[in-house]
């Protein structure tokens, strides 16, 4: 338990972890953004968890239906959400009861006493009432009275219903929380004032409230001083905290610039990733087209009707969509078109936990198309490199001609972390393949000498007309061809224009150990929780145990086998039940090779996995 100073007078913390629960109406989404936002402001690193249930309103008070926004800030880096929490807000007893055991021993938790009725606590299925039967007498109980006291307050506001005022009180627990670590609420005000300035009521009520738990929590016993956790030290720039969803659309604007290109979107909403959708609707001054389509398969064959007509095309989908798109991704890559697949991952099969992270469309990506179609395959693996990856996708589909599956996951996509600007200026050039006139030779696969990847002519370019389609092309005029040893020809050639992008990506790196006893191997969206595991064992004397991370799949960088072969055993570490750990094997020999593995829709946790680490040392 923290230790209890003079009243105002801050003591200075590391690192918080913060949860706020409560129903899928409480607005905790929205109280936890505004707590990171706010704490971004500040200086601090920030790694965030939404949790939210598939339901647009669940069940009110049941345990399934609950809601929460877990914040991890720190003066430190914070590559995760964190395993236990410091600070538990419970808005009804069904998120009391679903994320207790999260909560360290002796910390706190606030909780709104108007909402333990014995009608919630049967919902949340409790026999008796927590707040009076002991069961919490390990923790530090804040008991606040949020909905009274949010009625209280907005008794002088006008033209409010019963149902607004009571929707305000999550603002009441931010308040509170602000207080507590030493934040200033001004941030969430300015908000206010853009989001509702056409509702003076809206902005009067939410501020008011705001304040009135801000100096509600300045009064209590219970909260003996304020927190405070300094700025973390970054390299120098100019940052903002980004959605990994936002990141994405935004790299691909960024790719569009470089390239010269316009941008073009066909997509259908699907959860996770129609947030990317919604970021690049707002950006037509950019030049950007963007397309919702009917259904999935109209999304992604209207973009490679854009890319055949000379545009950065891309499409945006999540499992289920991508099983639909397949047949047109494999007719994208017998064209030889750019095409970027997004495929933000959830849990699965079928509609399976659509709100939930996994990471189980790995063998989809790789190889869920009908006959030779291979494609190249990358993972972002971080809320803020999802730019990066967004941005390298675009690049390796224009210079190489074929279709690039961006995989990110729920996970990163709705998480948000501090995301240094750039510049357009300072990023790597896009040389794309778009001819501007024929020469007398000209052919439609003429394909450059290193990277195999063939001219691309757009329609309507006098002397550049030809054919595309489905059917297997001549290897020279693009004719429709059905000669067996052209057939094998292309299929060949295809691949190995895939296999060549090696010599353009970078080698895999480990960090902490170049060799040793044990080597942890992650891609994707578990970088964040594998790099804490790993760095926390190297701080703690287990100086023999690497780190390597993939962010390309297909192909995998040259030096794999190489770097693998330095380590006694390998633990392959991921959210499925072991695919990327299959295509290891299927690629080299001789690796001790193991996996560790979770499918719940969450991510790893710290403490789990230095047990299982501990575990293989011995």
């Amino acid at each position: 338990m923290n230790t209890p100073l003079t009243k105002n007078q801050p003591e200075t913390l590391e690192a918080v972890i913060i949860r706020f629960v409560g129903d899928s109406g409480d607005g905790m989404q929205l109280t936890g953004t505004q707590f990171s936002d706010t704490s971004a402001m500040f200086g601090n690193d920030i790694a965030t968890f939404p949790n939210y249930p598939a339901e647009i309103r669940a069940p009110q008070g049941s345990l399934y239906g609950v809601s929460g926004f877990q914040v991890h800030i720190g003066s430190v880096e914070i590559s995760t959400p964190g395993d236990e929490v410091d600070l538990l807000v419970a808005m009804n007893p069904a998120g009391l009861k679903t994320n207790l055991h999260a909560v360290k021993p002796g910390h706190t938790i606030i909780v709104d006493t108007d909402a333990f009725t014995r009608k919630n606590l049967e919902k949340a299925q409790y026999e008796t009432n927590p707040l009076e039967d002991g069961s919490l007498s390990n923790y530090r109980v804040i008991e606040v009275a949020m909905t009274s006291l949010t009625k209280e307050a907005l008794k002088s506001v006008e033209g409010l219903d019963n149902k607004t005022i009571t929707r305000t009180k999550n603002m009441f627990a931010l308040g509170m929380v602000y207080w507590m670590y030493n934040r200033s609420p001004e941030h969430t005000i300015s908000f206010f004032n853009k989001k509702f300035k056409s509702s003076p009521s809206i902005i009067e009520a939410n501020t008011k409230v705001l304040n009135t738990g801000y100096y509600f929590a300045e009064t209590l016993e219970l909260i003996p001083n304020a927190y405070t956790i300094s700025p973390a030290k970054m390299p120098s720039g100019t940052y903002r905290i980004i959605m990994g969803n936002t990141a994405t659309a935004w790299g691909f604007l960024a790719a569009a610039e470089k390239a010269g290109l316009e941008l073009f979107l066909g997509s259908y909403p699907i959860t996770p990733a129609s947030d990317i959708l919604h970021e690049l609707v707002k950006h037509r001054h950019f030049g950007v087209k963007s397309l919702q389509a009917e259904d999935e398969i109209a999304g992604i064959t209207s973009a490679i009707g854009a890319a055949f007509a000379g545009d950065l095309a891309i499409t945006t989908t999540s499992g289920p969509g991508l099983a639909l798109k397949g047949e047109a991704i494999g007719l994208a890559m017998m064209i030889e078109l750019p095409l970027v697949i997004v495929n933000v991952q959830r849990g699965g099969p079928s509609t399976g936990l659509p709100t939930k992270t996994e990471q189980s469309d790995l063998l989809q990506a790789l190889y869920g198309r009908n006959g030779e179609s291979p494609v190249i395959v990358i993972a972002a693996s971080t809320p803020a490199n999802c730019f990066d990856y967004a941005f390298q996708a675009a690049k390796l589909s224009l210079e190489h001609m074929t279709p690039v599956i961006l995989l990110t996951d729920g996970y990163i996509a709705n998480g948000s972390a501090p995301w240094k600007i750039k510049s357009v200026n300072e990023m790597p050039e896009i040389k794309h393949k778009i001819i501007k006139e024929a020469s007398e030779d000209w052919h439609p696969y003429d394909r450059d000498e290193d990277s195999l990847a063939r001219n691309w002519a757009v329609p309507g370019t006098p002397g550049l007309e030809h054919r595309v389609g489905g059917l297997e092309k001549d290897r020279i005029s693009g004719n429709v061809s059905y000669v067996p040893e052209n057939h094998e020809y292309m299929t060949k050639k295809r691949a190995e224009k895939v296999k060549r992008v090696q010599n353009y990506i970078p080698e895999l790196k480990t960090e902490f150990a170049n060799e040793g006893d044990l080597l942890v191997v992650g891609w994707g969206g578990t970088y964040g929780s594998l790099h804490s595991a790993v760095k926390h064992m190297n701080e703690n004397g287990h100086k023999n145990i690497g780190y390597a991370h993939f962010n390309y799949i297909n192909p995998l960088p040259k030096n794999t086998e190489a770097v693998l072969k330095r380590f006694k055993k390998i633990v392959v570490c991921e959210l499925n039940s072991g695919q990327f750990v299959k295509v290891l094997k299927m690629n080299f020999d001789g690796l001790n090779l193991t996996q560790f593995n979770k499918i719940q829709g969450l991510p790893f946790g710290n403490q789990e996995l230095e047990e299982k680490f501990k575990q293989l040392l011995k």
